[in-house]
């Protein structure tokens, strides 16, 4: 081996010697203390006296109960009739109900008294309502299109007002449409 090679060795053998010596000194520095007020501490810990846990709470066993009472009536028995009438019966088989697949239009998403009509514009043969939304903003419509949060469905335009025709629950299980339109508004000034 060459000089150079041997010299660097015998540095890293004596860095390694110094290392190990400091770290041996301060490993003796840490053990030397006086550890009776930790000794202490533990004792009186273990000294302590352990509370007492709480048994758990009896489970008591449920018990059935049968009714049983011939002079009183049974509280799980129909005890009045309900009469068939004509308008009672249920218009599920009347065919009218919203078409919940298409695709929501804008103004499907604001109440109807939210809707304003503020104009109407009229090209060759087609007319389109101006309506304005609560939230400012504009939209043209023409017959068809749906508005409102009731499957509203607008019907014919005119310049004083635009109808619409509304489907509803009827509150027997099915649906009905329901008249309903929004007047000009007047100009503000």
């Amino acid at each position: 081996m060459t000089r150079h090679v041997k010299q660097i060795r015998s540095v890293k053998h004596i860095a390694k010697f110094i290392s190990f010596a400091m770290l041996s000194v301060l490993l003796a520095g840490c053990g030397t203390g006086d550890m009776s007020d930790l000794t202490a501490y533990v004792d009186e810990v273990k000294s302590r006296k352990s509370g007492a846990i709480d048994p758990l709470p009896e489970i008591k066993p449920y018990e059935t109960y049968t009714y049983q009472s011939s002079e009183s009536r049974d509280p799980f028995e129909q005890t009045f009739i309900i009469e068939e009438h004509p308008g009672n019966e249920p218009a599920e088989g009347n065919g009218i109900r919203p078409n919940l697949d298409r695709r929501k239009e804008a103004l499907e998403q604001f109440p109807l008294d939210s809707l304003r009509m503020v104009g109407i514009l009229t090209q060759k043969d087609l007319t389109w309502a101006i309506i304005e939304a609560q939230d400012g903003s504009i939209h043209r419509l023409q017959e068809g299109n749906y508005l409102g949060q009731s499957h509203g469905r607008l019907i014919s335009i005119s310049e004083e007002k635009i109808e619409i025709t509304e489907i509803v629950p009827n509150g027997r299980g099915g649906w009905e449409e329901r008249p309903a339109s929004i007047a000009m508004s007047e100009e503000e000034e």
